[in-house]
């Protein structure tokens, strides 16, 4: 994060398209056997020795910096659907549907909504958004089909005690986390739940054992420190001296604060299992490696003056 906060974040405007050429190579690179690995049903990672690499963590953040220097060049087209719109829709689906072969849904709904949320902001007309949310749903519809696997999830989250032991374990152990806590939590390194009950404690499910170990004051911390980040971040694109610096620094605050808000929706219940880590908390390299690098953006971006 120190030392790409050193480097001037107008290099990534004059090599967007380089950067995003790179993460398209690794997206198809990881889906060819004998290069990608397979981990947990999906074929997501680079295994390098006991190291592992996530290509679609990197996609994300290189779509963002793409997308932002699309929408400074065209604004001026922006109301034109064909050569406005389209292009960047075009690109933005190649790279979901990349994602979608290894099969990553919550990563690809990440870098969906964080790609529309952009474009909400340099001013589509709301129409847009109407037809593109019906087009969302029914192709979310369409994802969920034809993976029984996804459909597993929908029931087990709807009713988890109907499959205690398979579809519904891993919620049922969540809030079994959770609702030990009370006020103040079992204290630091007390929790039970972390101990071969709750699958994935230290990744995507990270957040009930803090719900666990520290309580509701606990939880409201943490939400509260990324409400601040946030707020901080949304005040670097108020400030930025250029229309591409706004676009970068509001993209990679927003795809941070809807990943966060996905993880902690599915932690406590309220959407069906996704698989998104919770930014800076879960482990895991990838994750923690992109989600640096973009805070040195956005602290290169705040020092412009």
């Amino acid at each position: 994060m120190n030392f790409i906060s050193k480097i001037d974040y107008k290099i990534y405007y004059k090599k967007a398209n380089i950067i995003l050429g790179i993460c398209f190579l690794l997206l198809i690179l990881v889906l060819i056997p004998f290069i990608g690995s397979v981990r947990n049903g999906s074929r997501s990672w680079f295994g390098i020795g006991p190291f592992g690499i996530q290509p679609s963590e990197a996609a994300k953040l290189g779509l963002i910096i793409f997308t932002s220097k699309y929408l400074n060049n065209s604004d001026k087209y922006l109301k034109d659907l064909r050569k406005g719109i389209l292009p960047i829709l075009g690109v933005s689906l190649l790279a979901f549907g990349l994602i979608m072969l290894q099969p990553d849904l919550g990563t690809g709904l990440v870098l969906m909504v964080s790609v529309i949320a952009l474009l909400f902001i340099a001013g589509l007309d709301m129409k847009f958004f109407y037809g593109t949310f019906a087009l969302g749903v029914i192709g979310t519809c369409f994802l969920i089909i034809i993976a029984p696997y996804r459909m597993n999830r929908i029931t087990s989250f709807i009713n988890p005690w109907k499959d205690p032991l398979g579809t519904g374990f891993q919620m049922i152990q969540s809030m079994y986390a959770i609702g030990p806590g009370g006020l103040l939590g079992q204290g630091f390194l007390n929790s039970r739940q972390k101990h071969f009950y709750l699958p994935e404690p230290q990744t995507d499910f990270i957040f009930s054992i803090i719900c666990e170990e520290f309580g509701v004051v606990g939880c409201i911390f943490v939400c509260l420190l990324f409400f601040l980040l946030f707020y901080f971040s949304l005040k670097i694109s108020l400030n930025a001296n250029n229309l591409f610096a706004k676009y970068l620094s509001f993209g990679i605050a927003f795809q941070m604060l809807f990943q966060a808000s996905m993880n902690l929706a599915v932690v406590v219940g309220l959407i069906p299992i996704t698989g998104v880590t919770l930014p800076f908390l879960s482990y895991g390299g990838s994750s923690l490696l992109i989600s640096m690098v973009s805070i040195g953006i956005l602290l290169s971006i705040a020092k412009d003056k």
